[in-house]
């Protein structure tokens, strides 16, 4: 039994996590030769692969939606911590960091994970079958946060600029809360069934009867919790350590320097898009699509929250309205998101488009 704790103790799952936050630790707030930027984001992208690892031990121990809402939550406390410790040293330049962070996280997320593991699931079945009725909920609310958090302070009067007055601000974080709130309510408790896997005939599927692997004991499931919270902020926050090599490449290529922000949160989100995917190719989409509007959601129901509450020490303006570009962006993701959602089931064509509409974002990024 010892020899067994002690390999096991020596799994690279186990050793990456805790060696990515040893180099972020050595590495933070440093400029590093090129041979160590090779080692980050080595270590970076291991750190990826574990913490996918360690979400899916906690998910097969607490079964679905909530494994799907452990990951989601966890990356994105993680992602605000990020985003407020970037405002905080950033100073008027970063004015507009919170409201990009986001939007690229949905366009992302509503998007690029959407659409590819509809187009697995669809190739591998023919046709991609979820539940509209829980998929449908996460949708409306996605777009129900994100009209009310990033489209409103372009329209607002009450300050010029697109940004939100006090009293307008306050009303979208509580707004935010209340919502994600209800949102994890209705997943988790009173409607949880909504939101689990359906067979091609609609029939739910509970994973945990389902399933007859042998569920991890409760203190592994907890050792991997850890593990996985130590393997996200390895990945956070070597992605900000190799920031900087970014923004050189980004100017050196003479792109916006917005797109900085694209490639730090696609980054950020590849654990879920990883996990998401391998979901859907188990005939699971409907978990992917779990992962994948549960990290818009709670990108923008814990971010705007959290800024607000920041801004009312941080210098400068908080600038959270979209420009029309990207309004327009958002609109057609809704309307495409809808009609793909209604019928329950998704043929390659829906993952393409919603993967179209990722491309679009991607291309006016780097050409406004």
């Amino acid at each position: 039994m010892t020899a067994r704790l002690r390999v096991s103790a020596l799994h690279w799952t186990v050793v990456v996590p805790v060696l990515s936050v040893v180099l972020l630790a050595l590495t933070w707030g440093r400029g590093l030769p090129v041979a160590v930027v090779v080692v980050v984001a080595l270590f970076l992208c291991a750190a990826v692969l574990a913490a996918v690892h360690h979400a899916e031990v906690v998910a097969h121990r607490v079964g679905e939606p909530y494994g799907a809402l452990v990951l989601a939550v966890a990356v994105t406390v993680i992602e605000v911590a990020l985003i407020l410790t970037l405002t905080a040293d950033g100073g008027p330049k970063s004015a507009g960091l919170a409201r990009d962070t986001v939007f690229a996280a949905v366009m992302i997320t509503c998007n690029g994970i959407m659409g590819l593991c509809l187009l697995v699931g669809a190739l591998r079945r023919r046709v991609a079958v979820f539940n509209p009725e829980g998929t449908g909920a996460s949708l409306a609310t996605v777009a129900t946060l994100a009209t009310l958090s990033l489209v409103l302070p372009t329209f607002t009067t009450s300050t010029p600029g697109p940004r939100f007055s006090t009293a307008q601000l306050t009303f979208a974080a509580l707004a935010s809360l209340v919502l994600y709130g209800l949102f994890v309510a209705t997943q988790t408790v009173r409607h949880r069934t909504y939101f689990l896997p359906v067979t091609a005939g609609g029939e739910v599927i509970d994973a945990s009867e389902e399933d007859d692997s042998v569920a991890p004991t409760t203190r592994a499931a907890l050792f991997s919790l850890a593990l996985l919270v130590v393997a996200l902020i390895g990945v956070v926050g070597l992605a900000k350590v190799e920031s900087p090599t970014i923004e050189q490449g980004v100017q050196y290529a003479g792109l916006p320097s917005s797109f900085v922000g694209v490639v730090i949160a696609l980054l950020v989100l590849l654990p879920e898009t990883i996990a998401a995917v391998r979901a859907a190719a188990r005939d699971r989409v409907q978990t992917s699509l779990n992962l994948a509007l549960g990290s818009a959601m709670a990108s923008i129901g814990l971010t705007i929250p959290a800024v607000a509450v920041a801004s009312l020490w941080m210098s400068g303006p908080l600038l959270l309205g979209l420009g029309a570009t990207h309004m327009v962006l958002l609109a057609i993701t809704v309307a495409v998101g809808t009609l793909t959602v209604i019928p329950g089931r998704a043929t390659p064509l829906q993952g393409g488009v919603h993967l179209a509409l990722l491309a679009a974002y991607v291309v006016l990024a780097i050409s406004p």
